[in-house]
């Protein structure tokens, strides 16, 4: 198989929400709209998508339809405790405040209006002794 494009397709109970949300919020803009499906790019050098389904649109084999569960998305900033700033002031709900992880991350853990998590991180150089540690 020979990708030409890799995006997650979060099912969702309001799509323009939740649009509205990664626009207004993360800086996503909208490349697609329609009233059962959008799909957004990230402004950055590297721009990548994420696209939102109704969670019970027909093109969702019947079983799989309902909100998506247990899904983390992880974007890597310049800068996590800066956006940890901007974003703890109500516009998202926290789930897991700005830390430093020994194996060299600095990250918070936010979601979005579904609940989907959202990681923001930022490498850090790792704890020397967790890195002595776990080298291969």
């Amino acid at each position: 198989m020979q990708t030409s494009s890799l995006y997650p397709l979060i099912q969702v109970g309001d799509v323009e929400a939740t649009a509205r949300f990664y626009e207004t919020t993360l800086g996503f803009t909208r490349i697609f709209s329609s009233d059962w499906y959008v799909q957004l790019r990230a402004a950055s050098e590297h721009p990548f998508e994420i696209a939102l389904i109704d969670q019970d649109h027909d093109s969702i084999p019947e079983p799989a339809r309902g909100p998506s569960r247990n899904v983390i998305l992880s974007f890597y900033v310049e800068d996590a405790a800066a956006e940890y700033a901007r974003l703890s002031d109500g516009a998202l709900a926290i789930a897991q405040p700005l830390r430093d992880e020994v194996f060299g991350q600095r990250h918070f853990i936010a979601a979005d209006p579904n609940g989907i998590l959202l990681d923001i991180i930022t490498p850090i150089e790792p704890d020397p002794e967790w890195l002595a540690a776990n080298s291969a």
